[in-house]
């Protein structure tokens, strides 16, 4: 019998395409520059970051946050060699966490949010962007329909995304204070289909399920699917939309100074009297 999460993603898979990946989609750099005015946001300049998974080029605009870095990552270019949800440091060891697009892909993300917030000083700050809600919804439905029509069955090849209301949820059961979970949508028009493949390429975001089928994509189904994302995606200018959803994650680990929700009764001003109005007790009607 399982025990533990269970395995969606292949991570043996996942390190063979992030070490494959020729270069950084521009999507990469565009969603790092929003984490950067976020962090920049912060007004507050973090002596010691931990980085995980980003890629060279958006680690880059990160780094000016911190005064010195670690990166860990699945893979050999990192500093350490790790996986997010098995990080091997100490407990409060960083001030400031980072990730830029690589934790939509780790079999256990409640574990990896409790890792980020146990490596966290107090007042420490974590900030994370992943991929989410219909991320690549037009490419699973043409697929779907392309296999539906030509094929016994239909082969998971898109991965699965979170709900970003899900994701506040469980950055508070990792005991994140302040916690925040928002997402932002970005529609890419595409001048052909073989872009947004490179573009997946140059990202390392090919299949990695862990139940993806184990033969070859046939030609009658990846015609078949170009076939039903032109029908279906096709916008009047010839060119194929793409989306993507971001979810973007803020958490600090807890500290004395930090602003607390007043406890239930607590308040010394009644809404009523706040608002000029007359408080009317359980049960009466109002005259």
């Amino acid at each position: 019998m399982q025990s533990g999460p269970p395995i969606i993603f292949d991570r043996r898979i996942y390190r063979a395409h992030r070490r494959r990946a020729a270069g950084e989609a521009f999507l990469a750099i565009s969603v790092a520059e929003q984490l950067g005015e976020r962090l920049a946001a912060v007004n507050r300049h973090f002596s010691a970051g931990l980085d995980l998974g980003s890629r060279q080029e958006s680690f880059a605009l990160l780094q000016g946050a911190a005064t010195s870095w670690v990166r860990a990552a699945p893979v050999a270019q990192a500093d350490i060699v790790a996986d997010d949800d098995l990080l091997p440091f100490a407990d409060g060891s960083f001030d400031l966490v980072t990730s830029v697009l690589g934790l939509h892909a780790v079999n256990d993300l409640p574990g990896a949010l409790i890792q980020i917030r146990r490596v966290l000083k107090s007042d420490g700050l974590f900030l994370g962007a992943m991929f989410a809600g219909e991320t690549l919804t037009e490419l699973r439905q043409a697929f779907t329909a392309a296999e539906s029509d030509l094929s016994d069955g239909v082969s998971p090849r898109i991965a699965p995304f979170g709900d970003v209301r899900d994701l506040g949820g469980l950055l508070q059961r990792a005991g994140f204070t302040l916690p925040v979970a928002d997402i932002e949508r970005t529609t890419i028009r595409y001048r052909n289909l073989d872009t947004l493949f490179a573009d997946l390429r140059a990202l390392g975001e090919t299949n990695m399920l862990a139940e993806r089928s184990k033969h070859f994509l046939t030609r009658g189904v990846f015609a078949g699917m170009r076939a039903a994302y032109e029908q279906r995606f096709r916008d009047p200018e010839g060119r194929f939309r793409a989306t993507f959803d971001v979810a973007y994650l803020t958490g600090w680990s807890a500290h004395e100074s930090q602003q607390k929700p007043l406890r239930p009764g607590s308040a010394k001003v009644s809404l009523a009297a706040a608002l000029g109005t007359k408080e009317i007790p359980s049960g009466e009607k109002p005259g």
